[in-house]
């Protein structure tokens, strides 16, 4: 390119969830979450627990603060840990770069030392024992041994594009065994309001279908005014 760019580019201020704020969404699914988001801010779903959970615990909420990193590169993950409070969840974009991994055992550990309470990538992860150890929850789309590099340029605390989402740091992570959801900064209180509504319409059919219930009404009633055509 005609001038190198920078190594790194950060943003070091933003605004933040409140304590209540996120409390709201603890204890509550993604599939609520998205639900209360009309069906959006889920990620790809090639971005998973890893191991599928099946040694970890991977069930974080916290605001994200974001990593922006090229292919193949980790130093805006690095940078990011200057920047972090406790409770965030680094969110670190590699732009779907699956040649080596995002970030191994050792990165954990200090997204651990720093506070930080879960970990989200586009990209591979390696040393899955290491990982486990640290205990920090972590979702990304597979294991690969080889090692990124440490160069740049990298960005810290920008908008960053991920699994579909476009993620701001200050904005809400909800993350589960099923996914990982979004919910813009701006709309967390919108968000809040409606999963007090999705919560009770959830609980009233499970309830039903507990006692039996064996089809949905929308349906029933489909299938006997007419909008059905049957054949032989």
């Amino acid at each position: 390119m005609i001038e190198e760019p920078k190594s790194l580019t950060v943003r070091k201020d933003w605004k933040r969830p409140t304590k209540e704020q996120v409390d709201a969404f603890r204890d509550v699914t993604t599939s609520f979450v998205v639900d209360a988001m009309d069906g959006r801010g889920a990620l790809n779903m090639s971005i998973r627990p890893i191991g599928d959970g099946r040694d970890l615990n991977c069930v974080a909420v916290g605001p994200a603060i974001t990593a922006d990193n090229g292919p193949a590169d980790l130093l805006a993950t690095l940078a990011a840990m200057s920047f972090m409070k406790a409770g965030d969840i680094l969110v670190a974009g590699n732009d779907g770069h699956q040649g080596t991994a995002v970030a191994g055992d050792r990165v954990m550990g200090m997204l651990k030392n720093n506070g930080g309470v879960g970990f989200v990538t586009d990209g591979p992860m390696r040393d899955y024992q290491g990982i486990v150890d640290a205990g920090v929850p972590a979702w990304c789309t597979g294991l690969n041994p080889a090692s990124p590099f440490g160069s740049g340029p990298g960005r810290v605390g920008l908008p960053l594009n991920i699994g579909g989402q476009t993620v701001k740091s200050g904005d809400m992570i909800i993350a589960d065994r099923d996914g990982v959801v979004v919910v813009p900064f701006e709309q967390i209180d919108q968000a809040i309001e409606r999963l007090q509504h999705v919560k009770s319409l959830e609980a009233k059919l499970d309830a039903e279908v507990a006692e039996g219930r064996t089809s949905f009404d929308t349906v029933t009633a489909m299938l006997n005014d007419g909008r059905t055509r049957y054949v032989e």
